[in-house]
């Protein structure tokens, strides 16, 4: 049965707008019905099957949606067709616009009564919010999603658990944020709902909480698990675009079941496009792994395809980290002087301010470019370049490590003393490995 109201309600609505047209309930009810069916219809004794409200509506010129909800018949996809416009535009990274637009339509959707528009107005309110860093706005409305989903399946409130998890992630709180996302995968699992959009969500949002946490292997596992998981749509930008201009002809000629398929497709897409940049990084996760069990060229593919997702995304930091990966990959296959240029075209986006540890771990590997090379003065000045930046970024365990080269370089140059000072300083900033309390790994989804 289609949604509608309560018997009373849409009683009173039959015999208003019947009184509106002048009509008897005999010219109301024929020919398939009689004329005391509709007396008990208008005083709300008896719940109308969709084929008689069909009747009904069709005898009084009216739409089912309009009498069986008290609305127009192409309200909701039309707030359908304009949250996937506001969709649109956060993928595109104009948080501020879109949550404009989400904040409009989630006003509209609440004056009509439409809970499901609701919800995704208040998710895409959450995202905008965390696009804009306001982490406790994003969290209230994202609690605020969960509780207008509670009768729905676990699936349908993965977007609001993730996004929740995200945001503790921000806020620096790692292990609940792992909690969050892991205990969601077991209770899919567990219940046997193995839903791969949602299971997709919530791996490829782990791998961040993960990888600071010192949890490496379970970062690899999960970009694993969420690269198998993922759809293939070759552009899915373009598709979606497809979608949206097939929804709008099908609303102008009154198909609204049709526009409303095609909308479902668009907002699926909008999804994977804001996904776009955890998957990168899970192309990037594997193409770590691959250089660290010295599959060099295997590294160099994925890192190479992360590097260009993300191109096509706001998250220069992101891409930073990649393509000083990738450089260091490249030097390793003796890719040198292809290594340098990508170096320095990352140190052009970067400053002490914004991506100092990226720009250090550039003159790192400029610094080992450049000893390859004999060349020891430029290598020694990308080595002191790299270590005012990481003593500015308080990044110990790399100071430790850069220490070392700049160490071993000066004592190969004769200059003993100043190595023994490198040294004494790399030893001041050992740390500890970073160790974790995690408990046993999520169960591994179905593939």
């Amino acid at each position: 049965m289609r949604e509608r109201d309560e018997p009373e309600v849409i009683g009173r609505r039959v015999q208003q707008l019947r009184a509106e047209r002048g009509l008897t309930q005999r010219q109301l009810a024929e020919p398939a019905y009689t004329p005391a069916y509709i007396s008990t219809v208008e005083a709300g004794r008896v719940r109308a099957s969709d084929e008689a409200l069909a009747h009904i509506a069709d005898r009084l010129g009216v739409a089912f949606e309009e009498l069986a909800v008290g609305r127009p018949a192409r309200l909701a996809t039309d707030l359908r067709l304009r949250l996937t416009e506001a969709q649109r535009a956060l993928a595109d990274g104009k948080a501020e616009e879109a949550a404009v637009s989400y904040a409009e339509l989630l006003a509209e959707a609440e004056i009509h009564g439409l809970a499901a528009e609701q919800a995704t107005a208040l998710l895409g309110l959450g995202e905008c919010a965390l696009e804009t860093g306001e982490l406790t706005e994003a969290r209230e409305r994202f609690e605020k999603v969960e509780e207008r989903l509670a009768g729905e399946s676990l699936p349908a409130r993965v977007p609001a658990v993730r996004g929740r998890a995200v945001a503790h992630y921000l806020a620096g709180e790692l292990r609940y944020s792992v909690y969050l996302l892991e205990s969601t995968i077991d209770e899919l699992n567990r219940s046997g709902l193995h839903d791969p959009d949602a299971l997709l969500l919530l791996y490829a949002s782990a791998i961040g909480p993960y990888m600071d946490m010192g949890a490496h292997a379970r970062a690899a596992q999960a970009a694993e698990f969420a690269l198998a998981l993922a759809p293939s749509a070759a552009d899915p930008a373009t598709i979606a675009r497809m979608h949206r201009s097939v929804a709008r002809t099908l609303l102008a000629e009154g198909r609204v079941a049709e526009a409303d398929a095609s909308l479902a497709k668009a907002a699926e897409l909008y999804r994977q496009l804001q996904l776009r940049t955890e998957l990168a990084n899970c192309h990037w996760m594997r193409g770590y792994v691959c250089a660290q069990d010295g599959e060099l060229a295997r590294a160099e593919n994925e890192l190479r395809l992360a590097l260009s997702m993300l191109a096509e995304t706001r998250a220069a930091l992101y891409r930073s980290q990649a393509a000083v990966e990738l450089a260091d990959v490249l030097h390793r296959r003796a890719k040198s002087a292809e290594a340098a240029a990508l170096l320095t075209e990352v140190l052009g986006g970067l400053s002490s301010e914004r991506g100092a540890v990226h720009a250090a771990a550039a003159h790192r590997l400029l610094g080992i470019i450049a000893e390859d090379a004999r060349d020891t003065e430029a290598a020694e000045e990308h080595y002191v370049r790299a270590l005012s930046l990481l003593e500015r970024a308080g990044a110990a365990g790399d100071l430790a490590d850069l220490c070392r080269l700049l160490g071993d370089l000066l004592r190969r140059t004769g200059r003993v003393e100043a190595a023994l000072d490198a040294y004494r300083t790399g030893l001041g900033h050992r740390t500890a490995p970073g160790t974790t309390t995690l408990g046993p790994a999520p169960a591994q989804p179905p593939l």
